[in-house]
């Protein structure tokens, strides 16, 4: 199969060839024809597939007709809107479209909150064909009456699942209510599930249904590890782990906005050069951050789950859970940053005995256990007293260390130890 089978003109073969691209991955072949043939389309798939190109280049393609030269901005109505849960993919969804639209006369632009409101308006009065918006922001400008959806043609939600994750639901809500009736609708995620099928249910008519990978899967090229260790011991074995195996543009995920800030503060004072990305950052300083790390003009970049998608870096090799997350499908988001277009990554987890309950649940959704290895001087101390996690309300406390397991080893030291058998087995 190559893109000449798509069905795409020859102006936007010749881009995608000048990108380097010759075959297009399982989601793009399976996605592109039912986007051209106007069909609603439901598609997951793993993450660093394509699923960008995969409802970009057919709705470039669809758009065509509409291309002029004109000045007027009423000529250039929004016929394309795509929405994005985060500023981060806003970003990286908005330089696709400019990338596979060069050469046309198509105008495109880019809105999310964090920003300054008054450059945004000014390009938008300019008229755009094709824009690239977080929900609140879009409804900003909306309220300020500086978009009309009025012709919008096709609607595509992007990474529909963290939408639901941060209530993005009612905001995409009203914006489909001021957009025709008649329009297609794409809904790409990361992931199925079935609060996603109940979305694809409300917004969708009839759609192709298009799952590549199996549920949950994670790349083949990608390797999982873990590493026990005491909550207030992590760092420490980070800084360990980043040394001896010389390790170059390592992403860090914390729970917290805090958390971050502290452990990229930590991480710089002890000599390995580290920045943060996360909620409570101005998107000035999360860009800083992200072009850095990408120029790798610092080792490490911790971020919170809000930044992890969207967050496009070349092959990746390294990604750590400093902490696991709360929601197990989170966990998936996260490492999906590594091991990206078949390149290889490898994905570590940082486990105290407080999280043993948060390691069940990913192995539950992986369907299978993590291998577990070990650093000795970092190994969990069997008696402390666990921590409890900060939680947010409502979810349950944290299990005893005697969730560990009982398999006990000697150690370094005489003492017994503790073992993550029991619960990654």
């Amino acid at each position: 199969m190559t893109f000449d089978n798509l069905g795409l003109s020859a102006d936007l073969l010749a881009t995608v060839a000048r990108e380097g691209y010759t075959e297009p991955t399982p989601v793009q072949s399976a996605a592109i024809p039912p986007i051209l043939a106007g069909r609603d389309v439901l598609a997951a798939a793993q993450t660093g597939t394509g699923k960008t190109a995969a409802f970009v280049l057919p709705t470039l393609e669809r758009l065509r007709g509409h291309a002029n030269a004109g000045f007027s901005p009423a000529r250039h109505p929004v016929r394309v809107l795509i929405l994005t849960p985060t500023r981060e993919l806003a970003v990286q969804v908005s330089d696709a479209v400019k990338t596979y639209s060069r050469g046309t006369s198509l105008r495109s632009a880019v809105v999310y909150g964090g920003t300054r409101i008054d450059p945004e308006i000014k390009l938008l009065w300019r008229g755009v064909e094709i824009l690239v918006a977080t929900p609140g922001r879009l409804l900003d400008h909306i309220g300020q009456k500086t978009v009309n959806l009025s012709q919008v043609e096709v609607l595509v939600l992007d990474e529909g699942d963290r939408m639901l994750d941060m209530g993005f639901i009612p905001d995409v809500r009203k914006i489909v209510a001021l957009m025709p009736t008649q329009h297609q609708t794409l809904l790409f995620s990361a992931t199925f599930s079935d609060d996603i099928r109940r979305l694809a249910k409300e917004f969708q008519r009839d759609p192709e249904i298009i799952e590549v990978a199996a549920r949950n899967s994670i790349a083949d090229n990608l390797t999982q590890v873990l590493y026990p260790v005491d909550q207030d011991r992590k760092a420490d074995l980070l800084i360990h782990l980043i040394k001896r195996d010389a390790m170059e543009q390592v992403l860090v995920f914390t729970r917290s906005k805090a958390g971050a800030s502290r452990l990229a503060s930590y991480l710089d004072r002890r000599g390995v050069s580290t920045s943060a990305i996360h909620g409570d950052r101005s998107q000035s300083e999360r860009t800083r951050a992200l072009e850095a790390f990408r120029g790798r003009f610092v080792k490490v970049l911790v971020a919170t789950d809000v930044a992890s998608r969207g967050l496009d870096i070349a092959d990746l090799p390294y990604v750590v859970n400093f902490e696991l997350p709360y929601e197990p499908q989170d966990y998936i988001h996260r490492i999906g940053r590594t091991g990206r277009a078949g390149a290889s990554g490898t994905a570590i987890s940082l486990v105290s005995p407080d999280e043993v309950e948060e390691l069940r649940a990913v192995q539950r959704l992986l369907r299978k256990s993590i291998p577990c290895a070990v650093v000795e001087e970092f190994l969990p101390n069997p008696d402390a007293e666990p921590t409890q996690s900060r939680r947010p309300a409502g979810r349950s406390a944290a299990p005893s260390s005697s969730g560990w397991g009982h398999q006990r080893e000697s150690a370094p030291s005489g003492r017994p130890r503790r073992s993550l058998a029991a619960t990654s087995r």
